[in-house]
């Protein structure tokens, strides 16, 4: 870092993204912090040109905008995903990247199987029923006008085997789910631990995403993977958007080549009037929620401390959390 005599300036670009309920900790370092609520893109530059280290959570840290930071020696990611910074060019002015990891191990995984219990049993379309009159227009103590699943003896494709992949598999088989384990897509060498990525998507009733946004994994599921899904099954996102070709799950959900849909991100966020999914949100079968699954009050506090600790190891001379950069 900089002459330790000299105030370290620290720039958090996008305050918002976390509850002002929140509570940051203090930094146990002289330091000057700049805090901003929302940056827009073409603010990015101007923010970051002096700055020592940069927090984002889901501003976008471009080679343009990095080009005139000659000060900066860390960008600390409040979130787990690093797809919204240029890591090639970090790693080649040597700024270090950190981000922060299992906060989200049991939020995220609640939150999916809220969204699997949910279209399995159809509750959000029940409830709408009943506040529609249609239950007082039954004549009868019930109406079964939506498909209900029970969840024990189906089978559940994971893909994505870290810490979130791995907490939701462990829910699921307390619920007597058959879990698999997605092998990478195209692969068939990786061990008995891994079922074939085009198996999971013909065998499963439940697909759920925890894998990160790449480019091996962009459009990871487009028209080509939906053809396969035999069993009709609910496709669970609520890990980034991206990994879902978004047109073809607008097809496959009109179609009735899946059953249902339950999604916490998109592409671009927030969402659009005329995004894909607008045309779906009166559906039955599909729920989208505001990418909020990682956002329990317990889990926010996680994030926000291990964000500033983050910082205060680097300051002090023991990184950690350094993200593994590309050349």
């Amino acid at each position: 870092m900089s002459d330790s005599s000299s105030p370290i300036k620290i720039v958090f670009l996008d305050r918002a993204t976390i509850p002002p309920s929140t509570r940051l900790k203090e930094l146990p370092f002289p330091h000057e912090l700049l805090v901003f609520e929302k940056t827009a893109a073409n603010e990015v530059a101007d923010r970051i040109r002096s700055a020592d280290i940069v927090i984002t959570n889901k501003v976008k840290l471009s080679k343009e905008d990095l080009a005139g930071a000659a000060s900066l020696k860390l960008i600390a990611i409040a979130a787990t995903g690093t797809d919204n910074v240029d890591l090639a060019v970090c790693a080649e002015r040597k700024i270090a990247v950190c981000n922060v990891r299992n906060y989200a191990t049991h939020t995220v995984p609640e939150h999916t199987f809220a969204l699997i219990f949910a279209l399995r049993r159809s509750l959000a379309a029940y409830r709408d029923a009943v506040r529609a009159g249609r239950w007082a227009e039954s004549g009868q103590f019930c109406f079964f006008d939506f498909p209900i699943r029970d969840l024990a003896g189906s089978t559940i494709g994971i893909v994505g085997d870290g810490a979130l992949g791995t907490a939701t598999a462990n829910i699921a088989r307390a619920l007597g789910l058959r879990v698999l384990f997605s092998a990478y897509k195209g692969r068939t060498d990786m061990g008995p631990l891994y079922t074939p990525f085009e198996e999971v998507l013909q065998e499963s009733d439940i697909i759920t995403l925890h894998c990160p946004l790449t480019g091996s994994t962009r459009n990871l599921i487009a028209d080509a993977e939906f053809a396969l899904m035999k069993r009709k099954p609910i496709l669970v996102n609520t890990a980034r958007g991206g990994l879902v070709d978004e047109q073809a799950l607008v097809r496959a959900l009109k179609s009735n080549q899946i059953s249902g849909a339950g999604f916490d991100v998109v592409t671009e966020e927030p969402l659009r009037r005329d995004h894909p999914f607008a045309t779906i949100l009166d559906h039955p079968g599909f729920i989208l929620t505001p990418h909020v699954a990682w956002a329990s009050e317990e889990a926010i506090q996680t994030l926000a401390d291990q964000l500033v600790d983050n910082v205060a190891a680097f300051v002090q001379g023991t990184p950690r959390n350094i993200v593994a950069r590309t050349a």
